[in-house]
């Protein structure tokens, strides 16, 4: 059988009595646990494998013992839902789960007292513990490699980094500087799906670092590189979210690129890539809208970054003339 006619999803279709009531709760909990999307109010869906198929199993199980009907499918969409949308279900799903998390890091954060010293961090720590944990279980019901994983990640890094400080008094110096010429020469290599920080990175790279650079764009997951390669806005990149910094904001800062032009596109793709509105500035709905309708009409990766480095061009032009 052709890969195309094969089911890629597995759907549980099910019917739980109304009474008790809880345990129709149950039920949807463990699905929640399993990273288990509805694209109807009684079927879930999972992405073929081994262990989804396991894990409905028991699900079913579950359901028939305590009185319900269930059945187990093997699936592959035809008409109506294709399989990208299935895909910006997950997606949304994760990105839920992940904005949970950040907003509960961002809070402890701020609640830090400024200086350093031997304040008491026991309760952040606890805290911080905690949320490692909810990133583990997110993570693993990740599917499709939501980029929203990048940003609670540099949170949670930030956070740690920040208590370590505290509880040894240590002054962090800034960032060392790479030399650019360390950085030419190479592949780089993201996340297929670019939007925003992939897109502004990717310009800020050939158009400050190496115009020659070369590109890669490949699955979220299980991507090993080569020696020539360097990995920016995924998991393990060299150069990805630090903080509350996304990945755009840090290649400025290890770079050492000091242009003053590009300080508000940084602040433009920052609020954008990590919605919190920390700058703020007026200039950012526009954008976002702009980038969402090159997403949204080109689905290629390199026609996404062509129209991108165009915007940017443009968006860099107007700030350096205006401070003039």
């Amino acid at each position: 059988m052709e890969e195309s006619n094969q089911g890629r999803w597995l759907l549980l279709i099910h019917q739980i009595p109304p009474k008790p009531s809880y345990f129709r709760v149950k039920i949807w909990r463990r699905l929640q646990q399993l990273g288990a999307v509805a694209i109807k109010n009684s079927v879930y869906v999972l992405p073929k494998s081994d262990q989804s198929q396991e894990d409905f199993q028991w699900v079913l199980r579950e359901i028939m013992e305590g009185g319900g009907e269930a059945s187990l499918c093997e699936a592959r969409f035809v008409e109506g839902l294709s399989n990208e949308q299935v895909e910006a279900l997950f997606h949304a799903a994760r990105e839920a789960n992940y904005r949970q998390i950040a907003e509960e890091v961002r809070r402890i954060t701020r609640s830090l007292p400024s200086g350093l010293g031997p304040e008491d961090n026991r309760s952040a720590e606890i805290d911080l513990a905690r949320l490692k944990r909810q990133l583990a279980e997110v993570v693993a019901i990740d599917f499709f490699g939501s980029p929203a994983r990048e940003v609670v990640e540099g949170l949670i890094t930030g956070l740690e980094t920040r208590l370590h400080d505290r509880r040894t008094g240590t002054r962090r110096a800034s960032i060392p500087t790479i030399r650019i010429e360390e950085v030419r020469d190479k592949t780089w290599v993201t996340r297929k799906g670019i939007h925003v920080d992939r897109m502004a990175s990717a310009w800020l790279i050939r158009r400050f670092i190496d115009p020659a650079a070369r590109f890669k764009f490949v699955p979220p997951k299980g991507y090993n590189p080569l020696a020539d390669e360097l990995r920016f806005d995924m998991f393990e990149a060299e150069f990805t979210h630090e903080g509350d910094r996304c990945t755009f904001e840090v290649l400025i800062n290890r770079l050492g690129l000091d242009d003053p032009a590009l300080r508000p596109i940084a602040e433009i793709v920052h609020d954008i890539d990590l919605k919190d509105s920390k700058f703020g500035r007026e200039e950012t709905v526009g954008i976002d809208r702009l980038i969402a309708g090159i997403a949204m009409a080109h689905k290629d990766d390199e026609s996404r970054l062509s129209r991108a480095s165009a915007v940017f061009d443009d968006l860099y032009e107007y700030f350096r003339r205006k401070r003039g």
